[in-house]
């Protein structure tokens, strides 16, 4: 029977006390001994009412089952239930964002705000006479621009007025990739460019279904150029005169009458890219292409238009099904990338909007001349992909050929089973041509005027140090689709041979050289051409296969047809962005050596010579692999035999590189707002 502390006697409370001293755990006996020491706490004054010392661990009933207290009687707090602590916390989550989301927008309205204002510095700018009104010269005695009107707005352009020209022509991948990594101190830099924007060309074919609006895909080239304080001129590139290093430039003014003038250049870089391959058909003129956003638009408008026709109530079943057919001729990335987004919108979009019988009616055909779309990805992810068109209902005609295109058909030639070509008709509403690419019309000449050294019709060539061959070693550059590296091993063997011989005192037309002197020949064939290096790493089994008389040496003829076994394995550098971009960064941090070790060599006297060479390596290119877009599921080639092929996960993984890769932070902006705007609301399905 319990009994309260209050109603016991003095001894009857000692002994109460210490009976429940000893079932007390220990920190409870340490609190009754600490309270016992203390002036205020007195056995003859205990509270009249029951105290309660019921410890949270301890015999059962040791103490009142009454609520708990403190010793100075007040109900000790309780604990809250979960549904108010879950509410007193989400409504502190709720108000936290609700005070951060009004901090960013009153932050938001008052950066705005700042950006309103008046600059009244153009009162008192200073332009050079000679900027305003060139002096004449050059082999056609047009004006010579020296001096930019903005090379005196401010004192940074006024320390760059005397720094080598150095001229790009050319706003693409390579140029864009140049200028992000030059040092803005070293050079006077001057953008010429038809365009004044650079354009985001992998996500180009998105665009022309509306996926993603064009802005989104271009940032401004004056802002690029701002940030190495360079100038930007709109003009295209006509002609070089190498000699005279001035390259001949022309734009139209605002009364529609051409201009043209000289640009001064110390080293020149071309970048100006490359136009569609026609292949000899007929005709092209009847195609659309996909290069540039003009192009993009005028393929959005002819797909929304057709679909509009094959609506009419007057429109025949034959002419609905002649609307209603898109050729694609190609089957790279393009062409590829191109269909899976037209696949999307009709099969998306039109059904929502159109009526039903439209999808019916539509057919989208890829027209291939090899046997494999995609050939030059993995043969796994060739094969993914035929699959999921065949599944998707689009047609793929492989070894096929286009011979003509016709305003209202396409006429090409497909092998058969024997391998022999029959001729065939397919009616089309609209046709892509995509089929690879050629050289520009400047190219062209540029190309001509080297004569003998320039020997591709499809590019200009350059050595591995990216010259262009024929030109003055060190002072023009070609880089991106218009340039292509030049394999000629075989070509420098005489040259690696007469190095050899002169240090080793011997005759390079009869030497024999040993196996430790042909590992130092591959030494510098691996720095001369870096590309060549992955069939340069067993050089005992080489040495080994190339000794025919098995005297232990190889003599010029044995290593002559050595180096030529390895050239033929050598290709061609592909023509993508991937490609460019590197080039651009490697010239970039060239060219800043290039500044560095300039006062060096000019206290030295050192102005003729290989310096490229002398101060950076030969550019080698890393393939990172290649990627592609087929409709709701997406390829990546990672070289090496490595393949991923994937679904809607694979897509958003196509995204975020993509999105990476993006120029700028407000491009990733835009395309992440795209992105989520054709989830909400579909693609839009407007003509302009």
């Amino acid at each position: 029977m319990q009994r309260s502390v209050a109603h016991l006697s003095r001894s009857g409370r000692s002994a109460f006390i210490a009976r429940s001293y000893t079932a007390l755990p220990h920190k409870s006996s340490t609190l009754l001994n600490s309270l016992s020491k203390t002036r205020s706490f007195h056995w003859g004054r205990l509270p009249s009412k029951p105290l309660s010392l019921s410890p949270r661990t301890g015999p059962p009933n040791t103490f009142s089952k009454q609520p708990t207290r403190s010793v100075s009687g007040k109900p000790l707090p309780q604990r809250r239930s979960w549904i108010l602590n879950f509410g007193y916390r989400s409504a502190a989550w709720l108000g936290g964002s609700i005070v951060f989301v009004g901090v960013g927008i009153v932050g938001f309205f008052l950066y705005d705000a700042s950006t309103y204002r008046e600059d009244l510095s153009y009162r008192d700018i200073h332009v050079s006479e000679i900027a305003l009104s060139p002096r004449r010269g050059g082999p056609k005695n047009l004006p010579i621009a020296e001096v930019q009107i903005d090379d005196d707005d401010c004192a940074e352009n006024q320390r760059q007025k005397d720094k080598p020209k150095l001229v790009i022509l050319g706003g693409g991948w390579g140029s864009v990739a140049l200028l992000k990594t030059l040092n803005p101190e070293e050079y006077h830099i001057t953008v010429v460019s038809p365009t004044n924007y650079f354009l985001f060309t992998p996500m180009l074919p998105s665009a022309t279904v509306g996926t993603l609006e064009f802005r989104s895909l271009v940032e401004p080239i004056r802002r690029i150029v701002g940030n190495v304080r360079g100038h930007f001129i709109r003009a295209s590139a006509e002609d070089i005169e190498f000699s005279h290093k001035l390259v001949e430039v022309s734009q139209k003014d605002a009364n529609g009458k051409e201009c043209r003038f000289y640009l001064p250049y110390d080293k020149l870089v071309i970048g100006v890219g490359s136009t569609t391959n026609p292949h000899g058909v007929k005709g092209l003129e009847n195609c659309h292409f996909l290069k540039d956003i003009d192009d993009a638009q005028k393929i959005r408008n002819h797909i929304l238009t057709n679909l509009e026709y094959a609506c009419l109530p007057t429109t025949a079943d034959e002419e609905r099904r002649r609307l209603l057919s898109f050729v694609i001729s190609g089957g790279g990335p393009t062409g590829v990338e191109f269909a899976a987004e037209l696949f999307d919108l009709l099969n998306e979009d039109i059904t929502a909007h159109f009526p039903k019988i439209l999808r019916n009616e539509i057919s989208v055909h890829l027209i291939q001349s090899r046997g494999h779309i995609l050939n030059t990805y993995d043969e796994a992810v060739s094969k993914y992909a035929e699959d999921r068109f065949s599944r998707d209902e689009v047609e793929v005609l492989t070894n096929s050929r286009v011979q003509e295109v016709q305003p209202d058909k396409i006429i090409f030639t497909q092998k058969n089973e024997q391998g022999q070509p029959i001729i065939k008709e397919l009616p089309m509403g609209f046709c892509l041509w995509s089929t690879g690419v050629s050289q520009t019309e400047f190219c062209q000449k540029v190309s001509a005027a080297l004569g003998s050294s320039q020997t591709n019709r499809h590019a200009l060539e350059t050595d591995t140090h990216l010259r262009l061959n024929g030109t003055p070693m060190g002072d023009v550059y070609a880089i991106g689709d218009c340039a292509t590296v030049q394999n000629n091993v075989a070509d420098h063997l005489v040259t690696f041979l007469r190095n050899l011989a002169w240090e080793k005192g011997k005759n390079p037309e009869t030497m024999h050289i040993t196996f430790s002197e042909w590992r130092e020949v591959a030494s510098k064939v691996r720095k001369r051409f870096p590309q060549a290096a992955d069939h340069l790493k067993r050089l005992d089994k080489l040495f080994e296969a190339y000794d025919v008389d098995q005297s232990g040496t190889l003599d010029f003829g044995e290593l002559r047809e050595l180096l030529l076994q390895i050239d033929s394995k050598l290709t061609s550098l592909p023509a993508t962005a991937q490609r460019a971009h590197q080039q651009g960064q490697y010239l970039g941090h060239k060219f800043n050596k290039l500044a560095r070790a300039a006062p060096g060599l000019k206290r030295n006297d050192i102005q003729d010579g290989d310096v490229d060479e002398a101060v950076y390596k030969a550019f080698e290119y890393h393939h990172l692999g290649n990627l592609a877009y087929i409709g709701n599921s997406a390829v990546f080639d990672l070289g090496g035999g490595w393949s991923v092929t994937g679904g809607l996960w694979a897509v958003y993984a196509w995204r975020s590189v993509y999105f990476a890769q993006s120029v700028s932070f407000r491009t990733r902006m835009l395309l992440a707002m795209d992105w989520a705007k054709r989830t909400l609301f579909g693609r839009d399905l407007m003509n302009w």
